[in-house]
């Protein structure tokens, strides 16, 4: 299913932190023996509310992590965070990888594992409940989360996309 909510961003004007989730040696079998490269799965971000994933693979490990920030910065979207955490509860699957975010009172912090915590950190959110079912691969899990965090909608979008008034939103 195509989402429609996405908004892609400009790396031109923005700070961006990246942050290094997963780093995995690989072996390529070949005649004269075995060759190894290495996978980097990195998160970009400017802590405002813009987010971006990529995936970098190299023979060295430095190119590797610069080949992954070069994907990531390509593929930035923005996310509505209100007041340090998500508009609303948000599900989403991706291959085996099933997350569940929902909004937290202030004073929560992340409560999140491993490649969820980097995403979310990476987008500034500062108070979010998080659940990962399923497979832990960290390349769906990163995936499920941003797909989840795509999915949100704040008050102002869902007005516009009903053309309502924001009072008419909040009050049925």
């Amino acid at each position: 299913m195509a989402n429609t909510n996405i908004k892609k961003v400009r790396t031109s004007d923005l700070e961006l932190k990246d942050r290094l989730v997963s780093i995995q040696r690989v072996t390529k079998v070949t005649k004269g023996g075995r060759t190894f490269s290495f996978s980097a799965i990195v998160v970009v971000g400017n802590e405002d509310g813009v987010v971006g994933y990529g995936l970098g693979k190299a023979s060295e490990v430095q190119a590797a992590i610069a080949k992954g920030v070069e994907d990531a910065k390509k593929n930035l979207v923005k996310i509505p965070v209100i007041k340090g955490t998500i508009p609303h509860k948000q599900e989403y699957r991706y291959g085996g990888s099933l997350v569940m975010i929902r909004p937290a009172a202030p004073g929560t912090g992340i409560i999140a594992g491993g490649a969820m915590r980097a995403v979310l950190e990476s987008l500034g959110i500062k108070n979010v409940l998080a659940k990962s079912k399923g497979s832990s691969n960290p390349h769906n899990l990163v995936k499920a989360t941003i797909g989840a965090l795509c999915e949100l909608r704040d008050a102002h979008s869902v007005a516009r996309l009903r053309g309502i008034s924001m009072n008419q939103v909040f009050n049925g």
